[in-house]
């Protein structure tokens, strides 16, 4: 179970995006080379093409989903595109790279006009293989509606970095952290 200390709550991830879940499988994303940690810092330009996404559990029958968003667009401050939908691929076998999977939604780079950028890549088990369509548009998306439409239950894994522009500056600031 999650607890307080755990990067994604004090990310505000699990809230803004996730209800508290427990792991059951590794998820790891990798740009150039580079493997992301909760919390991550990158730049928009590390970003350009979609990283390298490795599975990792204990069945390798079992498909995979993979949704990539942004719940801080156009800004932290004021996020009224909340989720942002990035990228979404089914169909991940566990040994194979998520270019492998059934891509419904291209991958899109990071966007960050303002601030800095929270980019979420969440991990769904799939029962069953389904077609699963791509929405009308990808501002607005909620990840939680997308689990219960398509059945998929809870994350099984997740892990996010910071984005921000090339020349941006600062930190991340949440509203009522102490």
């Amino acid at each position: 179970m999650m607890h307080a200390r755990d990067p994604l709550v004090l990310g505000q991830v699990v809230g803004d995006v996730l209800d508290p879940f427990v792991r059951s499988a590794t998820l790891r994303v990798i740009y150039n080379n580079k493997e992301i940690t909760n919390g991550t810092g990158l730049r928009q330009s590390a970003t350009m093409n979609p990283p390298r996404v490795e599975i990792e559990s204990h069945n390798q029958e079992t498909l995979y989903t993979l949704v990539m968003v942004d719940p801080d667009a156009p800004s932290p401050t004021n996020p009224t595109n909340r989720e942002y939908l990035h990228w979404l691929v089914t169909d991940i076998q566990e040994t194979m790279d998520a270019s492998s999977g059934n891509e419904v939604v291209t991958y899109e780079t990071p966007r960050t006009p303002a601030g800095i950028h929270r980019i979420i890549f969440v991990l769904f088990r799939q029962e069953i293989q389904q077609t699963i369509y791509a929405p009308g548009w990808r501002q607005n998306f909620n990840t939680r509606d997308f689990a219960a439409v398509y059945n998929l239950g809870p994350p099984v894994a997740a892990v996010y970095f910071n984005c921000q522009r090339e020349h941006g500056c600062g930190g991340r600031r949440f509203l009522g952290a102490n």
